[in-house]
């Protein structure tokens, strides 16, 4: 199935519905399924991933799909081995072959009892889960925080807690930092001293909790206001004091010339003006800590033809797809060449003909079909390939869009 995208006015008016923030919701069922008390999760993601998390976690079974929630893999990895009983841990062919052995190794270390049922160091995973005693280990920090979140979050059920050293550089800081400030919500007390994470032996505290919306869904919105003529965007249930490391869009913004006004019970962002940059000064960032936001910055950036040179995008090649060789796949179709050099990336500009039919492909990952869908605001036919991916974690993104004008016609 194919997506063909048009809008006959360049112009952003409307309220938008986000999806709640799936970070947030998948790290509270995990801690609801480590407390010993009930309590109330609102407003929770109805992301895929997420609703395949509860699903797993409400389930029976001893053989549990994940399908493709890389999330849900690693947070049930660490969250099964401490608990009794013996389970199959599976997912999508991609799943398969995304890396694991870190985390395993990891809680091996701890006393788990996993086995690899396919290729060493890749799921599907044989797990015998026990109560594990909790020790002092090591761990990568340029590897996935997903790694570090899972280990932090059962840390308080260890008879002996867990002290946590992150060695090397840290990648996503900020998804680990929302990790040890919800666990903190729930009563857990942690001390973090540069590289070292401890947590002793505790209960969670049940109490009700609201789930604020997904920043990262918010930066497609962001990009559209960039590429639209005027753009005036309320989005509900946003807040300036955010867990949210992607929250970051409302300052990366300013310079593209979007201005976020943060109101009682959301946010107004309004296109004031054009970007800043040039080829003298080109936009220079660090996705180190928002590897989330790093596609739809580089396609904002390729749709208004501005220089930029940015690094951090170490962990993309193992994410839902190789995100660096789909970026530079899809937009050699517009004639937009992205370039590394080390550990940097920047682009080259060639003629563009705006009247070719362009057809994007998405790789199964639903990041690639929403940060390409806004060029349809730039190029006259744009169409996106198998457009249901974004239920993974945006399941209304296209009737969002047509909410704003947007003529979306399957073909």
């Amino acid at each position: 199935m194919k997506f063909k995208l048009s809008k006959q006015e360049k112009s952003i008016n409307g309220t938008i519905q986000l999806v709640a923030s799936k970070s947030e919701s998948n790290r509270a069922l995990i801690i609801k399924a480590l407390c010993k008390d009930d309590f109330a999760i609102q407003n929770l993601s109805k992301a895929e991933d997420t609703i395949t998390l509860q699903k797993l976690l409400q389930s029976n079974s001893h053989e549990l799909d994940v399908g493709a929630a890389g999330t849900t893999m690693r947070f049930l990895t660490a969250y099964l081995a401490c608990q009794e009983g013996e389970w199959i841990l599976k997912g999508s062919d991609r799943m398969h072959k995304r890396p694991i052995n870190i985390l395993v190794d990891a809680l091996k270390q701890l006393g788990a009892n996993i086995e690899y049922l396919e290729n060493d160091g890749f799921p599907p995973l044989m797990i015998q889960g026990k109560n594990l005693a909790g020790s002092a280990i090591d761990i990568r920090g340029d590897v996935s925080s997903q790694f570090i979140s899972a280990l932090l979050m059962i840390a308080p059920t260890l008879k002996g807690g867990l002290n946590l050293t992150l060695k090397g550089k840290i990648l996503s800081k900020p998804y680990i930092e929302l990790t040890l400030k919800l666990m903190n919500y729930f009563g857990i007390e942690y001390q973090m001293i540069d590289h070292e994470i401890s947590i002793s032996n505790q209960k969670y505290v049940a109490q009700d909790y609201t789930v604020e919306n997904d920043w990262s869904a918010a930066s497609y919105w962001y990009q559209l206001a960039c590429f639209a003529d005027t753009a005036e965007i309320i989005i509900p249930n946003l807040f300036k004091e955010s867990l949210q490391g992607d929250s970051v869009i409302s300052e990366i913004m300013k310079s593209f010339g979007i201005e976020t006004t943060f109101l009682n019970d959301g946010i107004k962002i309004i296109k004031k003006g054009n970007p800043v940059y040039s080829d003298n000064n080109p936009f220079v960032f660090d996705f180190s800590d928002n590897p989330d936001l790093a596609q739809t910055l580089i396609v904002t950036c390729a749709g208004l033809k501005i220089s930029f040179k940015i690094n951090g995008l170490d962990n993309l090649s193992i994410k839902e797809t190789d995100r660096i060789k789909a970026l530079q796949t899809e937009l050699g179709k517009i004639n937009i060449i992205l370039n590394r050099s080390d550990n940097y990336f920047s682009t080259t500009y060639n003629d563009i003909v705006n009247a070719k039919p362009v057809i994007f492909n998405t790789y199964e990952d639903h990041r690639m079909a929403m940060c390409l869908a806004p060029l349809a605001l730039r190029y006259a036919n744009v169409s996106i390939t198998d457009p249901e991916v974004v239920s993974k974690s945006y399941p209304n993104y296209w009737e969002e869009l047509r909410s704003v004008g947007f003529n979306i016609e399957e073909v």
